[in-house]
């Protein structure tokens, strides 16, 4: 559109652009079609899309979103674009997929690894970091899963896909509670053991002292452990 067409308040042009009505007949078919190419796309990319997306099925389905999007309400832009595209994107994710299964180091590649955020009751702040996984973050999951304190947790893994794995250990120990500070009636129920745990990650003390410093995150702030 020139500038010199260009008429603020336009409500014509606010709600039906610039194309004849009859396209808005034509955008029926449009969508009808780009309904099918998804749905045969992702049919044919496998069950996964229809549950948690790896980052190969991510990648595909954002590669379709951006091919199909335009034609929908471009109507100088054909159909036959984005059945091709569909076909590429299907083509390569399902080889991608297929060399992955193959090949451990490939699928490590694309699909990222495990990492343990917790072990042993106590968060490993170097993969936290790693993963941009914040404390708070790992507090909420815990929580989620029912857990009241670190000393009932014996691992938690990020997994590839994003998703959180909890085990729980078998015999608990006191640890660093993931109750929130204000919900201090809460915390008052919780049995508080005469165990200094530190306050950012969870690793016990073993002088109990107040002024040692936390090896595994350098901080001194240290609580009691509840169990």
């Amino acid at each position: 559109m020139s500038p010199l067409d260009f008429t603020a308040w336009d409500w014509q042009r606010i709600f039906l652009g610039e194309v004849p009505a009859s396209f808005y007949a034509e955008i029926l078919l449009r969508m009808a079609v780009v309904y099918i190419i998804l749905m045969v796309s992702m049919r044919s990319l496998g069950k996964r899309m229809a549950a948690q997306l790896t980052r190969n099925e991510t990648a595909a389905m954002v590669s379709l979103a951006a091919a199909i999007g335009v034609p929908i309400l471009s109507p100088e832009r054909g159909l036959l674009p984005p059945v091709i595209i569909a076909v590429i994107v299907i083509c390569l994710s399902r080889f991608i997929a297929s060399i992955a299964a193959q090949n451990e180091k490939i699928e490590t590649m694309t699909q990222g690894k495990i990492d343990t955020l917790v072990k042993d009751a106590v968060m490993d702040v170097a993969v936290m970091t790693r993963t941009r996984i914040t404390r708070e973050r790992i507090m909420a999951q815990l929580r989620k899963d029912q857990v009241k304190h670190l000393g009932e947790v014996k691992r938690l893994y990020l997994e590839a896909n994003g998703n959180f794995t909890i085990i729980k250990s078998d015999k608990p120990k006191p640890g660093l509670p993931v109750i929130p500070e204000n919900d201090i009636a809460f915390l008052a129920e919780l049995k508080s053991q005469e165990t200094l745990v530190c306050d950012v990650c969870g690793n016990e003390n073993k002088s109990q002292s107040r002024s040692e410093v936390c090896f595994n995150c350098s901080h001194t702030q240290w609580i009691m452990a509840v169990g």
